[in-house]
């Protein structure tokens, strides 16, 4: 696929479904958040892969996080999140290691992993599967970070769910670049 038409018609799949990429594919993948941009070569991103049968354990875990925030959660709630973790063949979980600095702040290892979770929905695509980007409250919850083998300093990135895509994706209006950029003129 052409770059500058991937760039320029980049879509986040509403919904995906089997099959999900192949081992050399998820390296391939992974492949590309490595050349994100990296201010002072510290790193700092951590991606973790669950797929298969790993997908129902995370399940739990995301069902265990919402009853801890929210104790009267019903348990349609419980369900429903249980199953965010079963709707697509591969997750893809992209955070940052923050590693200490005084030359490179917090917000510039974080943004860099941004980049390489952007790598990842463009090769996803590029490759002809479909990926939607997801956070929330789960993201931030200290329990999914130690549930990932994760420290409670990282930050969660986001949650790539990937496959392919069960539709093409949604027209959706693009914004004017008028809208959005000025010229300085000093």
């Amino acid at each position: 696929m052409d770059a500058m038409k991937l760039l320029l018609e980049r879509a986040s799949a509403v919904k995906v479904t089997e099959p999900g990429p192949s081992s050399e594919e998820i390296d391939t993948i992974l492949r590309t958040a490595l050349r994100a941009p990296d201010h002072g070569r510290l790193r700092p991103w951590r991606f973790i892969v669950i797929e298969g049968e790993q997908r129902e354990r995370f399940g739990e875990l995301m069902a265990e996080c919402l009853r801890a925030r929210e104790p009267n959660a019903a348990p349609e709630a419980i369900a429903r999140e249980k199953q965010k973790a079963l709707r697509a063949p591969l997750i893809l979980v992209v955070a940052t290691s923050v590693k200490p600095s005084e030359k490179i702040p917090e917000v510039e290892q974080i943004v860099s992993a941004g980049a390489a979770a952007e790598h990842i929905m463009l090769a996803v695509q590029a490759l002809g599967y479909g990926a939607m980007w997801r956070t929330g409250a789960i993201a931030y919850d200290e329990r999914m970070k130690a549930g990932l083998g994760l420290k409670a300093n990282d930050a969660i990135v986001g949650f790539i769910y990937v496959g392919k895509p069960a539709a093409p994706p949604a027209e959706t209006p693009r914004p004017q670049l008028n809208d959005f950029v000025t010229r300085w003129n000093g």
